[in-house]
């Protein structure tokens, strides 16, 4: 019998106070790559340990906390650099600039690039099909979604809507440790919702263990989300806006949420 590929492996890094970078290996050719680098040392220490070696760094917004390292690993590994070609002029030098529909090459893996601007406006997700994953970072988060820093609801809406649309299985690798938090608020708008209310249940536990609540699935998201849910009735009447489009529920989802 043909021997069966081995699994794209994905590593989840906590770096600073509460980011994420990920490390996405392809055993079959030893491409490695790292998805935002807030900071180099976490990430070198784990590159080290597991004897991978860095070939190329995705960046998918400009914000400090995700691009503060990457001069410094780029220049300890000369590991090619992809980014947002629209956010060239504010992001660390680009060996590929990338817009919506390109595709990122890691070894054997090819990833899609998903324009997803809500939270800033150059911001975009890496899918990786072959690994059932999407890098996200401050677009989908566990549990919520990025401040409005530069785009409207309607861009955040509609780069959600892209995400959900993916299949349930996937992987949402975010940026952050946000999600206590985030579940607090979640049971406000969507209290009746048992899934909800027993993943709350192992969020606490997982962090009384200190154990990282990122990586989720989409299915998770998608059933106990209150961003992804603006479509559902309950959510709308809780909020006393039945009838009302999904972007309207979703702006008030997020206002509602940047004063809890």
């Amino acid at each position: 019998m043909p021997e069966t590929a081995s699994a794209p492996e994905i590593v989840t890094i906590p770096c600073l106070k509460d980011n994420y970078a990920f490390l996405l290996h392809d055993p079959a050719t030893g491409a490695t790559a790292v998805i935002d680098v807030p900071e180099a040392p976490p990430i070198e220490a784990v590159l080290a340990a597991r004897g991978w070696t860095l070939s190329d760094i995705l960046i998918t917004h400009h914000h400090w906390d995700h691009v503060d390292g990457v001069d410094a690993l780029r220049a300890a590994t000369g590991a090619q650099v992809w980014g947002a070609a629209a956010d060239v002029h504010r992001l660390p030098a680009l060996d590929h600039p990338l817009a919506e529909g390109d595709s990122v090459t890691i070894g054997g893996l090819t990833g899609h690039v998903i324009d997803v601007p809500g939270h800033t406006l150059g911001h975009i997700a890496f899918h990786f099909p072959q690994a059932q994953a999407v890098f996200t970072a401050d677009s989908l988060m566990a549990l919520g979604c990025g401040r409005l820093f530069e785009g409207t609801a309607a861009q955040m809406w509609a780069s959600l809507s892209k995400l959900a649309a993916l299949p349930p299985a996937t992987l949402v690798c975010s940026g952050h440790e946000y999600t206590t938090g985030n579940a607090r608020f979640a049971v406000t708008v969507d209290p009746g919702n048992s899934a909800l209310i027993s993943r709350v249940s192992s969020i606490e536990a997982a962090r009384a263990a200190g154990r990282p609540t990122v990586p989720s699935t989409l299915a998770e998201e998608l059933a106990t989300n209150p961003f992804l849910r603006a479509t559902d009735p309950s959510i709308a009447r809780t909020l006393d806006l039945s009838g009302a489009d999904a972007t309207t529920v979703f702006a008030r989802i997020r206002s509602l949420k940047d004063a809890f």
